[in-house]
């Protein structure tokens, strides 16, 4: 290989999701003294130069968010190895640390995981912080949709087939007629429309998006203006479309390292779930398959490792 190959190599082994380890190897590390000047003079968006002292030195910035690319295939290999209780108890309190722009993750885990799934992942926050999930989001959030994430988190939710049509229809109408009246009463203080969201069932819930679309002639989601309760029906109504657009954000390669890390979350939470169906929906929303995008966008043991997972969802 040219050496202006090897140096095209190295630098898309810096760029994207994690790092192409095997590059690093085989190319970098066999660089001379000369080889690896070039490539520093040769980036001048990894390197800057000190033309005072004549060198080059590595962009401070650069090297902090290097430093996450190279553990990413660490934390996905940790993720999955967990079981899923302590994995889903470990995403909320690392969501409640990050603040108000996590909060989303606590959405997603209440609203994706069966009733079963959700009280194991309360187990297990009881086990590894002394707490419960229930007081930490208390004593954490302080703003609005506090009292939404409580109900939803505190969640046990029929689980069965039957689903009474008829209240379904009256609870679309219901949730109409709470945002048509949002100007007088904010959407996130109506307790008709938390218990709605945070008690029924998924299947009962589904039916109600439905009436809503057919009472409104559109889907409740898009009628939302607050962006927890949108994500809240679309986790419990539309979870596929939910995940295909979280993982379309985080594939994106000028995001922040948080919206990156949500590429892990959602291959490994969902791998062995419905990673077909996402497969389907994200194909579908955005014209590409997902592993096609994780391919192009993710490096080395990182890439591989998110692929074999996508493959074992069908």
């Amino acid at each position: 290989m040219a050496f202006h190959q090897e140096l095209e190599a190295i630098t898309q082994a810096f760029s994207g999701h994690g790092v192409d380890e095997k590059s690093l190897v085989t190319l970098l590390g066999k660089w001379d003294p000369l080889e690896r000047e070039s490539f520093r003079k040769k980036t001048p968006h990894l390197f800057t130069e000190d033309h005072e002292r004549h060198f080059q030195r590595w962009d401070d910035h650069y090297v902090h968010l290097l430093k996450h690319e190279f553990v990413r295939f660490k934390n996905a290999v940790v993720l999955w190895s967990m079981h899923p209780w302590e994995r889903d108890a470990r995403l909320v309190r690392e969501a409640l640390k990050k603040g108000q722009n996590a909060y989303g993750v606590l959405i997603e885990v209440a609203c994706t995981r069966s009733s079963e799934e959700l009280l194991g992942a309360r187990k297990a926050y009881h086990s590894l912080f002394d707490h419960s999930i229930e007081e930490d989001v208390a004593s954490h959030i302080h703003a609005i949709e506090r009292k939404l994430l409580i109900a939803l988190l505190s969640a046990y939710r029929y689980e069965g087939s039957k689903v009474k049509d008829d209240t379904a229809k009256s609870e679309a109408k219901v949730l109409s007629n709470a945002i048509k009246n949002a100007h007088k009463k904010p959407i996130n203080e109506d307790d008709e429309v938390i218990r709605i969201l945070s008690t029924r069932s998924k299947l009962h819930l589904q039916a109600v998006y439905k009436h809503y679309n057919e009472i409104s002639g559109k889907n409740l989601d898009e009628d939302l203006d607050d962006l927890r309760f949108k994500e809240t029906v679309q986790c419990l109504c539309i979870p596929q479309i939910y995940f295909s657009k979280v993982l379309n954000a985080a594939l994106r390669i000028d995001v922040d390292k948080n919206t990156k890390k949500s590429l892990t979350r959602v291959i490994v939470t969902r791998a062995e779930i419905d990673m077909k169906e996402i497969k389907a929906e994200y194909h579908n929303l955005y014209g590409v398959s997902l592993p096609q995008k994780v391919e192009e966008v993710a490096r080395g043991n990182y890439k591989d490792f998110l692929l074999n997972l996508i493959v074992r969802g069908g």
